[in-house]
């Protein structure tokens, strides 16, 4: 089934086509008057260069008109081996589809709402007949058992003609057209932006980075820059003062070697202030009878870390290299 985007919005169509597979695009003029274009020849032109395949309008009061202008439009430069002429379905319009058909033009009759009309495209060799889903179904129409009459009547007949699926409005319209089994569907970017989305994929797809990263980096690489650190000798404001400097909720306590000696954290503050008011700002941390910290080897991966937290079920670790802190892992760091 080919893909083909339906817009004239240039930063749509620049992203959807990097996407490398999509078959082409289909533009209206109503589309070009809501994107404020007031020069149509240069935009085709310019959208032309853009993409593998370009569908566009060739409009006319009758079939003489409709011809003239698809020949008026090649003469602009566009290749005729990579131009869909777009003709609205009338007596004139499929007149003008075989005429150009049997000039070795591709076309596509859309505006189709019946099978009767649908059939004339397909009789008259229209290389694309596009019934508009949407639209048929705004009005309350079964939209997509007509689609389904189309490629039935393609398949049975063996008209060299393709059903394209139009008026998306919703992925689920994509999930219809592969299921009635149409040759060609063109959809808004929104839609198709919306197609390879899934939260459990989303979730599986997050848990692999996640699963991925703890197996292969190692605790120096997760640790930010900062690495909170005061003496034994020091004040509990001087531990305030480095946690509030460093953005963590706790300081890395050493002694007079640099080694670590014990940890502090904002949990402590809040404990001591509750029980022993201002005065123990001024306390020095040496006297705090510190809780040992739970340090993780600088060099370890971070499944290590992963298991520490799991285990000792606390927020942060001491990451230590030759006994001296070079920093602190959080456990935030691990997602």
């Amino acid at each position: 089934m080919e893909l083909y985007l339906d817009s004239v919005d240039l930063k749509e169509i620049e992203q959807a086509f990097k996407l490398g597979f999509l078959a082409g695009l289909t533009t209206t003029p109503t589309f070009m008057h809501r994107e404020g274009v007031t020069d149509i020849d240069a935009m085709i032109l310019k959208l032309a260069g853009m993409v593998p395949v370009l569908q566009v309008e060739a409009l006319g009061a009758n079939a003489e008109e409709i011809y003239a202008e698809a020949q008026r439009l090649l003469s602009l430069g566009l290749d005729p081996a990579k131009t869909v002429f777009k003709i609205p379905v009338s007596l004139e319009g499929v007149a003008a589809c075989n005429r150009l058909s049997k000039a070795g033009l591709l076309t596509n009759v859309h505006l189709v709402y019946t099978l009767q009309q649908a059939y004339m495209a397909m009789a008259a060799g229209a290389s694309y007949v596009c019934p508009l889903v949407g639209r048929l179904q705004d009005q309350g129409h079964d939209a997509l058992a007509l689609v389904q009459q189309c490629v039935e009547a393609v398949n049975y007949y063996e008209y060299d003609t393709k059903i394209m699926f139009s008026s998306v409005r919703h992925t689920e319209h994509v999930r219809n057209a592969i299921n009635i089994g149409v040759h060609t569907v063109t959809v808004p970017w929104k839609v198709m932006k919306a197609l390879t989305e899934n939260n459990f994929t989303t979730l599986g797809t997050q848990q692999f980075f996640e699963h991925t990263r703890l197996m292969t980096t190692r605790v120096r690489e997760a640790i930010s820059g900062k690495n909170p650190v005061v003496g034994l000798n020091k004040t509990v404001l001087d531990a305030i003062v480095e946690m509030t400097k460093s953005g963590f909720g706790a300081v890395t306590v050493v002694d007079v070697a640099g080694a670590v000696a014990g940890i502090f954290t904002d949990g402590d503050l809040r404990r001591h202030l509750e029980h022993e008011g201002e005065g123990f700002l001024q306390k020095r941390l040496a006297d705090l009878g510190l809780k040992k910290p739970i340090t993780v080897e600088a060099e370890a991966l971070l499944h290590v870390a992963s298991d520490l937290f799991k285990k000792h079920q606390v927020d942060t670790l001491i990451a230590e290299h030759n006994g001296k802190p070079v920093g602190m892992l959080d456990v935030q760091d691990l997602l």
